[in-house]
């Protein structure tokens, strides 16, 4: 059985990303790349309307590149509990207010028992201290909190 994986919206968006000078913003724009074109088929890949949303904003050349990179992958449902327990991870500290968006993704993610939700936003996301607190969020909700990770960390060697 295959891994279930949500595609947060920092993955299109580093996949059609303009090249940089700043070194760690290039080795994540290639290292997405990397998975992109070699390890994402060994994974089912899911997004949501929000991941639709965001990579539809913004330069309109980018948008309809990130766009093309998720056609065809399904659509996850934002059911009354994605609702709820996004509310959940505000209101308990997982995740800042100002960072609601994010909240939407975990329970997303949480809602439909995926195994992984790949980011790179580690500011709100993929870092230990939160992905500690989204633990403790979902599962005092009945949801197992998905693997936060980058995709560096789904490259499996």
């Amino acid at each position: 059985m295959r891994r279930k994986v949500y595609i947060e919206t920092t993955i299109p968006s580093y996949l059609v990303a303009r090249p940089t000078r700043d070194l760690i913003v290039a080795a994540h724009q290639e290292l997405t790349r990397q998975w992109w074109s070699r390890r994402r088929r060994r994974f089912d890949l899911f997004i949501s309307q929000f991941v639709l949303n965001e990579a539809s904003g913004g330069q309109e050349d980018l948008a309809r590149q990130r766009l093309r990179f998720l056609e065809g992958i399904p659509l996850l449902e934002a059911a009354e509990a994605v609702g709820d327990l996004a509310e959940d991870l505000v209101r308990g500290g997982a995740v800042a207010a100002r960072a609601a968006a994010d909240a939407a993704h975990i329970a997303v993610a949480a809602v439909h028992e995926m195994d992984f939700l790949m980011t790179w936003n580690c500011a709100h996301l993929a870092n230990a201290v939160t992905a500690l607190k989204i633990r403790e969020v979902c599962q005092s909700q009945g949801y197992a909190s998905p693997e936060i990770c980058t995709p560096e960390e789904l490259m499996e060697g």
